[in-house]
This record gives C-alpha cells, sequence and structure tokens, in this order.
C-alpha cells in the first residue's frame, strides 16, 4: 500500500497553487489533497477537486461559497466558509501545507495552519514581512519544518543549510529591473498601464508587476529575507539581473561567493519545497551556459528607482511599520490600476504617507498578535485614500 503525502494548499486558484498542483498531478498516485481554499474562483476550485479527489475545501467569500455548493455534485466532499474548522479536516498533522493566498489576508490562515502542518511552505510575503514574529513563534511551537517559496528566499535557504549566518559578509538578492528598466524618465512619465504590466521575464499578477517596475518588490524582499535569516540590512543588497537566472548571490568572509541560478521558473523552488533532492525535470535541470555568458549585473539607479530609499527607515527588528508600508503600498497600487492616481505618485506618496508621525512611530511597536496587524492595515487604507494628507 502507498503511503500518501497529506497535502494542504491555501490559494489553490493562484499562480502559485496552480503550479503545486501541475507539480503534484505528474505524481498524483504519491498524494492525498486533504485540503484546498480559494477567496472567489469557485469554478477553478471545482475543477481542482474533481482531478485530484480533494476531501474539504474553504470559500471565503460568502457568495461564492453559496454557489459553490449549488452546482458541487460530490457529497463526500466537505465544503466550509472559514478557516475555523482545521481540526475537524485535519485529524493528524498533513505533511506538507502551502501558503499561496495573497496580501495580508494570507497572515490569519496561515497562522492558523502551521499547527495542522509537519511542513510549511510560505510563498505570501505580506505574512513574513508584517507577522514573522508570530509566525515564528506558532512555527517554534509545534515543530513545523518552515521553507520559503520566493525564488530568491529558496535560493538563499538552499545555499545556507548548514551554514553558519556569522560566516557571512553580504547576501545580494537580484532584480529584473521590471518593464521600464530600459526606459528614460521621459518615457516613464507618460507611460500606460498595459506597459507597466508587460513584465519580460515572469508572468505575475497585476499588483506584483507594479511593485516590480518600481522595484517595491525587492524592497519587500529584503525585509523578508533580514527576518528569515535574522541578518541586518547591512549584510543585504539588491543588484539588478535583467536576465532573471540567477537569483541570490552569497558572499562569505573568507573571499568565496555563492552564486545560486535556475531558470526563469517558480516550478523549481515549488517542486524542491516539497520533494527535496529528488531530480527535476529534465529538460531544467540542465546549465544554461548562453545565459550565464550574459549575466548582465548592473547597480541598482536610485534616481530611477527611488522607492529604494524606504529601506534606510525600515528598523532591523520587525514592527508595525512594515504594517504601514505594505498596506499602504497596497491601496496606492489598487487606487492606480482603478486609473485614480498616476503611475509616478505611487511612489511619491508612499514617501510622503511614511514619513508621518502617525506611522513613524510604529518603528517601536511590535505586533501582537494579529488583530494589531489588521486594526492598522484598515487605518492606513483609510489615510491613504484622504486627499488632505498630500496636501
Amino acid at each position: 500500500m502507498i503511503n500518501k503525502q497529506k497535502i494542504a494548499i491555501l490559494g489553490s486558484t493562484g499562480s502559485i497553487g496552480k503550479s503545486l498542483l501541475k507539480i503534484i498531478h505528474r505524481d498524483k498516485n504519491n498524494f492525498d489533497i486533504l485540503l484546498l481554499t480559494a477567496n472567489k474562483n469557485y469554478l477553478e476550485l471545482l475543477k481542482q477537486t474533481k482531478n485530484f479527489s480533494v476531501k474539504n475545501v474553504i470559500i471565503k467569500d460568502r457568495e461564492c461559497y453559496e454557489k459553490f455548493k449549488k452546482i458541487n455534485k460530490n457529497k463526500n466532499l466537505k465544503i466550509f466558509n472559514n478557516y475555523n474548522h482545521l481540526s475537524s479536516i485535519f485529524k493528524k498533522k498533513a505533511d506538507y501545507s502551502m501558503s499561496a493566498i495573497i496580501g495580508l489576508e494570507g497572515l490569519d490562515p496561515t497562522l492558523k495552519i502551521i499547527k495542522y502542518s509537519k511542513k510549511i511552505a510560505i510563498a505570501n510575503k505580506e505574512s513574513i514581512i508584517c507577522g514573522w514574529n508570530l509566525l515564528k513563534k506558532k512555527i517554534k511551537k509545534y515543530k513545523t519544518v518552515f521553507i520559503p517559496v520566493d525564488s530568491e528566499h529558496f535560493s538563499i535557504w538552499y545555499a545556507l543549510q548548514n551554514t553558519n549566518i556569522t560566516n557571512i559578509n553580504k547576501i545580494f538578492i537580484t532584480a529584473s529591473g521590471g518593464p521600464l528598466l530600459r526606459l528614460s524618465q521621459k518615457k516613464i512619465k507618460k507611460i500606460k498601464i498595459k506597459d507597466v504590466l508587460n513584465h519580460p521575464n515572469w508572468s505575475m499578477g497585476k499588483k506584483i508587476t507594479i511593485d516590480s517596475s518600481t522595484m517595491m518588490n525587492k524592497v519587500f524582499e529584503l525585509i523578508e529575507a533580514k527576518n528569515i535569516f535574522n541578518i541586518g540590512f547591512d549584510k543585504l543588497d539588491i543588484i539588478v539581473h535583467p536576465k532573471s537566472y540567477v537569483h541570490a548571490i552569497i558572499c562569505f568572509k573568507d573571499g568565496m561567493i555563492n552564486i545560486i541560478a535556475h531558470e526563469t521558473t517558480m516550478d523549481i523552488p515549488i517542486f524542491n519545497s516539497i520533494y527535496g533532492n529528488k531530480e527535476y525535470y529534465k529538460k531544467l535541470n540542465k546549465l544554461n551556459i548562453p545565459k550565464l555568458n550574459k549575466l548582465q549585473l548592473i547597480n541598482v539607479d536610485k534616481k530611477k528607482f527611488p522607492i529604494i530609499k524606504i529601506l534606510k527607515n525600515i528598523p532591523n527588528e520587525i514592527s508595525l511599520f512594515e504594517t504601514v508600508l505594505v498596506s499602504a503600498n497596497d491601496e496606492l497600487v489598487r487606487l492606480y490600476l482603478n486609473k485614480k492616481i498616476q503611475y509616478r505618485e505611487i511612489v511619491s506618496k508612499l514617501l510622503k504617507l511614511l514619513s508621518l508621525n502617525e506611522f513613524t512611530k510604529f518603528k517601536k511597536i511590535k505586533p501582537r498578535n494579529i488583530s494589531d496587524i489588521v486594526k492598522l492595515d484598515k487605518h492606513v487604507r483609510l489615510k491613504v485614500n484622504s486627499k488632505s494628507v498630500y496636501n
């Protein structure tokens, strides 16, 4: 009898969730999917439950939850509307859980599922940025193995296993430079949304593609690295690498440099997070010599990407100020995508907001619980939409 791995995927209808299911599908008989979750995409979720004989689903949006119940024909499938029933879903710990819900909405479910997971792979960057102290406490309490799934952080984690962090001189996280890297400041002023969303290397959601264009995603990734690896900002930096083949560079104090590279696909960190050292698909596990010959590493142009200045204001110890940063940026990107503000205003308004005394005070306050983060998130979003702030 096959001893199947028991799996849970939070956010199974998003790009990370779909990629994981695609990987599992190749080895379907060795997995038992206990739980899939979604917010609104109930039709995709229904397909997934049929394809993988799923036992339980959670659909957060009430209207979509009701629609799913009406069209579902599987009487053995248990359907829930929230994460308060995990104890009835998991009689034993799942072997592997993936947290791939986008945004701060992913923090609460991630915190809740740690208790029921032997291993948790986290792709939700907002959780790691805003609630790392809360996550770390739960991970330690329930002896859950944690793996970061972002390609940069997985690369660093992979390279640093059994390595003493004090031996590191510098870690560089690579940035593609996004869709605007080669454009002049004059052209950027007139940029259209469709052009900002046209990323040269990665196929991502609209929000993260905008963050890539401003380089906010790299600001976030440095904060994540600082939290995950317990390393100061003085040992972290960003370097532009348009090909996105190298994901991180680690410089050691003894003069050795470790360059971690893989093809431009999230499948590789996802695959490794669930399988470990098993051989990956042969078409993607070969050395790409043409790309290695054209690494094109460039220092960040801080005039073109002024958002990098924010890093000087982020405290080394986790605080509620990171929630201010995440929530304000998220709301400004939403306003831009809804054509309420200009592209340049994402950064200018963000810098203005972060300098307000009512927000800088949070640099000295650590989140005690998820309620602290949720309340501040709501307040920041209201402030972003208040016109008087920018006068």
